[in-house]
């Protein structure tokens, strides 16, 4: 035989049956021997009958071969179990042998079948019976036969499904077809048809086609289930051979019209006919492979190749191309439907069957038919760069094909920013709403598309109801309101959407629009302000959930520029909900207010806003920005606030010049008498300016005068010299001050004098004392002890002072030898006040603090001469000493001489 590689074997010459598996062709032939063909081409056999083979069945899934033959004349087959793993003499080994007849009567076995799992074996005879062999097939003792049906028409094919736990029998005459339930008891049994096949014209197809039972007539291939006639294929032609392998439907079928039943009349009566094989791919429903042979005797399948045994010895082989190929070859035809589904049923991988669509769509685009393309375009998205698609659709007549297959990209969520856009540019373009909004209102789990960029190109196209409906959904807060207040105008709208915000989106949202929405809802804008400053909550949300938060209300003054009422009222609000609030809320306020003091004509509103001023003034909010109320103050005008200020601040002197400005003569006298005690030199000022004061004041200057008398506030002779710089003054104004103080100083005089003369005659008197006690004797005449008042005895203890004591109470009181008990307090009083004058004479600090404040500074120099402050004087113009402190002498001396002239 050829194999068809040009090497040569010799085949048996009367082979009567083929089968093939467990990687071997197997032949039977005549002589009863079995042979078997290995890949390599070697040829074995054995002896396994002694007249003739007439059957055989090779398992696939084990290495059992059962075959049927006869070893002696007559009808007597006999049923052999091979192990052909196992060896008996160098022959595989029969595991049983046992006598193929249904009951008592001899009957030609028509066909074999065997189970995988090698519990069942079924074979059919001629006379229509079946017999069944349940249990271990090679071994007698582990199974049992019996006859599973009885007929009159011979059986043409025996087959056995196996689904799960449920195992058929498919049983096939020349007139029916029927199934038999084997894992049910007494076996029930489905009618399938009533018509039957050919011996040979039968097989069961594998699980691509759901393992269904294959008949095969004349006019049509019929498929079977278990318990119904599934699908039929019109191949005509008479089936001679009917096999299925690797997804495959092979038949070998001649022209020639015969009954079936003519095939148990013997080959002798046939003639050399020309015999077509056709391989059919029944999955994707195309003919795979055909060719003409004459007389076949069979065709096996092994090594993943067809082999085709002709009546003329020779073996063909028939070996399937690869995928590609096969690819390439229905290219060529532009057969790309067949193409795919090929590639499907090849389990192509997703590339190779991206590639399948990419030429398919160029294909049909080619021809003109667009919206075939497009359709095999979709099927490459996630493969096929998408420019490649677009730039064949961007002409204007084509925009709807590109709007379904960017939509396709964007289901598959592979769209960027530019697909995007130019799929909301295509909804545009052909004004399709119903598109448009289907697409930006999917659901959360179906949005594809970049949000910003749709949103982006909706605006910009006009389709703002669109924009803000996708704004709003996945929460663009920005561009939702950009949208409703730069193209909608819907302010009312946008207000409320913010209101429905967080606090911190809210509050930058605000300071973003809140002018242009100061400028249109003033009043709604304002609240939502007030809310959002004080206690904010969304829109909503329940107000006791949690403690909510505010801003900063400073931050959003600016937005009220152009809305000073509404300003007004917010800041209000803050003051009196948050008395704590920032220092320019409060300046703002108090700035406000003053604005509309300044600007008011009517009298009654005027002055409930000055009283309103001067409340918020005296609120004590300005205390760290004093200068600031102040300057406020000023500028409009405000003269209450500003006297309050100057009061708060102690800024008496500003009070009087401020009174003195505005010439209010009577004001001036009130800022003295108020504030004079606190700063005497109010009262100088105002004689200066009275003085100065070309009005007659002289009645202001009397009181001023009387006051100054009163208070000692200034030397008599600078009073003069001040008021002589006032023509209007006259001697008559001064004249009862200068008598008085003249009186006065009489007065003054007198006393001194007096005083003077009586510390002349005592310090006389103890001089004389200190001279008598120097020269003269003292003469102790005391009788009594100065102690305890008894009768002086002696021993005595006397004194200068004129104190006598008894010894043991000088002793027992004194605390000193030296010194009088009696006049010890008195004299350490006097010593005391000494060293006190003593150490208080170098303060100067305290001397100048003394002479800055006193009403009579004259006389507290004189009591610091008193105490010998001035008794190592040095002049200013001396060079200083080794003394560091004499240039503060200096300093202390120069202040005492300019203090003094001026008392003087």
């Amino acid at each position: 035989g050829d194999s068809g590689t040009g090497k040569f074997f010799l085949l048996p010459s009367s082979i009567t049956v083929c089968d093939s598996g467990r990687g071997n062709l197997i032949f039977g032939d005549m002589e009863g021997q079995i042979w078997f063909l290995s890949r390599a081409l070697q040829l074995n056999s054995f002896q396994a009958y002694k007249l003739r083979v007439t059957h055989i069945y090779q398992l696939k899934q084990h290495s059992i071969l059962v075959s049927v033959g006869e070893d002696e004349e007559g009808i007597n087959p006999l049923v052999k179990v091979w192990n052909l793993e196992k060896r008996d003499g160098g022959n595989p080994l029969c595991t049983r042998i046992f006598p193929a007849i249904p009951g008592n009567k001899p009957t030609v076995v028509s066909c074999l079948t065997v189970h995988e799992n090698l519990n069942f074996m079924a074979i059919g005879f001629t006379d229509g019976s079946v017999v069944l062999t349940k249990g271990d097939i090679t071994r007698d003792r582990h199974s049992k036969t019996h006859i599973l049906r009885e007929g009159n028409y011979p059986i043409t094919g025996l087959a056995f499904r196996q689904a799960g736990k449920a195992t058929h029998l498919f049983v096939v005459t020349t007139e029916n077809v029927q199934s038999y339930e084997l894992s049910q008891k007494d076996y029930p049994r489905i009618e399938l048809d009533m018509h039957g096949c050919g011996l040979r014209c039968s097989a069961l197809s594998d699980l691509s086609q759901d393992a269904q039972f294959i008949v095969a007539r004349n006019e049509c291939v019929y498929l079977y289930q278990p318990d119904e006639r599934g699908p039929c294929f019109a191949f005509d032609g008479q089936k001679l051979i009917v096999h299925w392998s690797r997804g495959y439907l092979i038949i070998v079928s001649k022209d020639s019209k015969i009954s079936p039943k003519s095939e148990f009349a013997g080959r002798e009566g046939q003639s050399s006919d020309k015999q077509t094989l056709s391989v059919y791919d029944l999955y994707n429903k195309f003919v795979a492979y055909s060719c003409v042979f004459e007389d076949v005797i069979d065709v096996l399948a092994e090594w993943g190749s067809l082999y085709v045994l002709t009546r003329d010895g020779k073996l063909h082989m028939l070996q399937e191309r690869d995928t590609q190929t096969k690819l390439e070859m229905l290219f060529k035809k532009n057969l790309f439907v067949m193409a795919i589904n090929l590639a499907k049923s090849q389990h192509l991988d997703s590339d190779g069957l991206s590639e399948i669509f990419r030429q398919y769509g160029d294909h049909l685009y080619n021809k003109g038919d667009h919206d075939g393309a497009i359709q095999q375009y979709i099927r490459t998205i996630g493969k096929l760069e998408p420019s490649y698609v677009i730039r064949k659709f961007l002409d204007a007549q084509r925009i709807h094909n590109l709007t379904a297959y960017l939509q396709a990209l964007h289901h598959q969520s592979l769209a960027n920013a530019d697909h995007t856009t130019l799929l909301l540019n295509c909804y545009t373009k052909l004004k399709d709403s119903a598109k448009l909004e289907r697409f930006i209102k999917a659901s959360e789990s179906e949005v594809h598309f970049d949000v910003e960029t749709a949103i982006k190109v909706l605006r910009q196209t006009g389709y703002y109801t669109h924009a803000v409906y996708l704004a709003e959904k996945h929460t663009h807060h920005e561009w939702y309101l950009k949208i409703q207040l730069e193209d909608i105008k819907n302010y009312q709208e946008a207000l409320s959407y913010i209101g429905k915000l967080p606090f911190c989106q809210a509050e930058s949202n605000m300071k973003r629009y809140g002018k242009i929405l100061m400028h249109h809802v003033p009043s709604e804008t304002t609240q939502l302000l007030k809310t959002l400053c004080t206690d904010y909550h969304p829109h909503g949300e329940e107000q006791g959930a949690e403690e909510g938060r505010r801003a900063y209300a400073e931050e959003f003054i600016p937005i009220f520029a152009n809305n000073p009422c509404e300003l007004k009222v917010f800041l209000e609000h803050m003051t009196e909900v948050q008395p704590d609030s920032p220092q320019g809320v409060y300046d703002t306020l108090l700035e406000l207010r003053l604005q509309n003091w300044a600007h008011e004509k009517d009298p009654q509103v005027k002055q409930k806003l000055h009283d309103e001023a001067i409340s918020l003034l005296k609120s004590g909010h300005f205390k760290t920005v004093f200068d600031k109320a102040l300057i406020l103050c000023q500028m409009h005008n405000f003269k209450d606030g500003v006297l309050y200020l100057y009061e708060q601040g102690k800024l008496f002197q500003q009070i009087m010049h401020y009174h003195m400005q505005h010439e209010q003569y009577q004001k001036v006298i009130e800022v003295c008498e108020r504030y004079g005690d606190q700063q005497s030199c109010l009262w100088e000022q105002a004689l200066s300016y009275f003085a100065r004061n070309e009005e007659d004041c002289k009645e202001y200057i009397t009181a001023v005068l009387r006051h100054i008398e009163k208070k000692n506030l200034m030397p008599p002779l600078l009073v003069v010299q001040t008021l002589a710089h006032n023509s209007t003054a006259t001697l008559s104004v001064i004249k009862d001050y200068l008598i008085n103080k003249l009186q006065q100083q009489n007065n003054q005089t007198e006393l001194d004098e007096q005083r003077i003369q009586r510390y002349q005659e005592e310090t006389s008197r103890i001089r004389q004392e200190i001279q008598a006690l120097k020269t003269s004797p003292k003469i102790f005449q005391k009788t009594k002890c100065s102690m305890c008042s008894s009768g002086l005895e002696l021993p005595s203890v006397h004194f200068l002072c004129g104190h006598s004591f008894h010894q043991h109470c000088f002793e027992s009181y004194a605390e000193s030898d030296a010194e009088c008990p009696t006049c010890m307090p008195e004299n350490r009083k006097v010593m005391d006040m000494i060293r006190a004058q003593e150490q208080k004479r170098d303060l100067h600090d305290q001397f100048q603090h003394q002479l800055k404040c006193s009403n009579d500074g004259f006389a507290v120099v004189a009591d610091y001469f008193g105490r010998g402050v001035f008794n190592k004087l040095t002049l200013i113009t001396d060079p200083p000493v080794n003394r560091p402190a004499m240039a503060v002498d200096a300093g202390l001396q120069r202040e005492l001489l300019i203090h003094m002239k001026r008392n003087l």
